[in-house]
Order: C-alpha cells, then structure tokens, then sequence
C-alpha cells in the first residue's frame, strides 16, 4: 500500500497481516526500517517516565496485573499520590531527560470526585513542557471531557491481545468496554495511546488479531506501547514463558508498517532484554521507551544501562 491517500484510507485485512507476520525476518526488519525512516528520524528515541500515581488494590482480574485485588503478590495497595509528589516526580523526569511523562493509576475507573485533583496534575505537570498521558482504568464522557479540557495530551487504555484472546486474560471488563472508552477519548479531543502484551500464552493467529485491530481503528493510536510479559508471582501468568527476542521485534516491525505514524513504545520487559534486543526493535521501528529504574511496579533498566546502549548505538533521546 503505497502513498499518503492510502494510509488515510486503507484498513488492513488479516491476509495483509499474515503476510507481514511470515516474511522472512531480515526483509521485513529492512521493510519496518525504510517506512520509520519515512516519517521519523530512525536515530531519535523519545524518552517517557511513567509513575505509579495510585498503586494496587485494583478490583480488574487482568491475569498479568500485581496490582489487582484478585491475587496475591505481596503489593500493598496506596492511595492517590499528593499533587505535590507526583509534580516533584515530573521535575526529576524532566531533568534526567524525559520529555514525556505518564500517570498511571490502578483503578477500575477514576471517580468523580478525584477529577478536578487529577486534572490540576495534568496542569501543573504540562506547565514543566512535558507532553502528558494518564491510564486510570475506562472513562465517563465527562470524565474524558475533562482530562482534555485540562490539557492532557494523551490517554492510555491498553487493549492488550486480540478480541478473541481478550477473554483468556480478563473477565471483569470485556473488549467492548476497552473501545468504549478508547471512542470517548478520542471524541474528547486527546491524542488515544493503545497497545498490548506479547507472551501471555497467545498464538499467532492472536498476534495477528491484536495487531490487526490496532491497525484499523479510525484513525489508528497516535501511540502504541508493546510491552513484554514480567511475569509476576502471584498472578495466573506468573509462570510464563518469556516471549522469544526474534518474536517480539517482528511485532515492533509489524505494527511499524500497519501503522507508520505512530509512535511505536518499547515498553515493559527492557530489564529482561538484552542491548541487542533493543537495538533491533529500534531498527525495526520503535522510537519511545519508558526510562528510569521502574515502570509502575516493575523493573526498568535505569538510566546508567540506558545511556550507555544509547552511546554505543549513537542514538539521541529526545
């Protein structure tokens, strides 16, 4: 598919997807890598943080989740985070580099009387010139009003595997739900971040879906964060296999040419890859990554290992 009209037009279908998801590795890593050079600087990386604004306590049973309420992994749940804090937070993101900085919050959806302190947050933290997005569980009309309104440029709301797979992992809110709310942020105004896990027992045939169903919304997520499964203790998929290196750059090249636009986010699942992982990812398209030494309540690599991959592969964060 060639051309700005049809990027504006086309919908992918699951042969096109099939397709990309069977090509031999090397052709298409070096496919990913001429459509990113098409739109991005294929030697910029932006640099997020994410923090954890509310931790645990979660009544959703996402099977990969150590914040839901469901399962015992030894997290103690907190309440919201004093605005103060999670601006002290966003200052130190910014003065180690980051020039995106996510909140997240460990909610089935925010209430009501949380929204005016949650959109000060955005306020403030926007005021530091950071480009800001929130995931605090599905939202109300008014809710996503809101958030817009006080300036919030981006909300996450993972789907996180293919419609039929979705059952397997969570049973508290359906698919439909997660779209639900992902047609009330982006009628809201804000920019809509969505992305999934790869290597919580799925298929390929449930890549293809996740994939595929990313790809065709209208339009597609400015932001799209592929994480790797941390297995967590406690949890029904504490005893995963880890996803294969070779497995999880062909999503990140995949999801760079169904969706040449966006930014393509190596998200969790850094602390356990190798230099060598990334630097394909990069190759194959991903330019955002969540920096610092946790990412919400697990492991990130942390800014010494960062910066000294970055030096070796001449990369600039941005």
């Amino acid at each position: 598919m060639d051309g700005e009209d049809k990027l504006k037009t086309a919908k992918w279908t699951r042969a096109d997807v099939d397709a990309l998801m069977s090509m031999p590795f090397a052709e298409l890593v070096f496919r990913a890598a001429e459509v990113h050079r098409e739109f991005f600087d294929p030697n910029e990386v932006q640099a997020s943080r994410l923090l954890s604004i509310k931790t645990g306590g979660c009544p959703e049973d996402c099977g990969y989740c150590s914040q839901s309420a469901k399962f015992d992994t030894g997290l103690e749940a907190s309440k919201l985070m004093d605005r103060e804090a999670v601006v002290a937070e966003a200052k130190r993101a910014k003065e180690e580099g980051a020039s995106r900085f996510c909140m997240g919050a460990a909610w089935r959806s925010p209430k009501d009387r949380d929204m005016a302190e949650l959109c000060a947050m955005v306020g403030e933290v926007k005021a530091l010139g950071l480009e800001t997005c929130m995931t605090l569980g599905m939202l109300s009309e008014s809710q996503a009003n809101q958030l817009s309104d006080a300036g919030l440029d981006y909300y996450n709301h993972n789907i996180d595997t293919s419609p039929e797979y979705y059952g397997n992992i969570i049973t508290t809110r359906t698919f439909e739900d997660r779209i639900d709310t992902l047609e009330k942020v982006r009628a809201s105004g804000m920019k809509v971040c969505c992305g999934g896990i790869v290597g919580m027992g799925e298929a390929p045939e449930d890549r293809v879906g996740f994939l595929l169903a990313l790809a065709n919304m209208t339009p597609p997520p400015e932001s799209v964060p592929i994480n790797a499964l941390m297995p967590i203790e406690g949890t029904p998929l504490g005893a995963s296999e880890p996803v294969g290196a070779l497995d999880f750059v062909r999503m990140i090249a995949v999801a760079r040419i169904l969706m040449p636009t966006s930014f393509v986010r190596l998200s969790a699942g850094r602390e356990a890859m190798s230099a060598e992982t990334q630097a394909l990812s990069f190759l194959a398209g991903a330019n955002s990554i969540f920096v610092g030494d946790e990412l919400l309540t697990t492991a990130n690599p942390g800014q010494t290992r960062d910066a000294e991959m970055f030096e070796a592969l001449g990369v600039r964060l941005i």
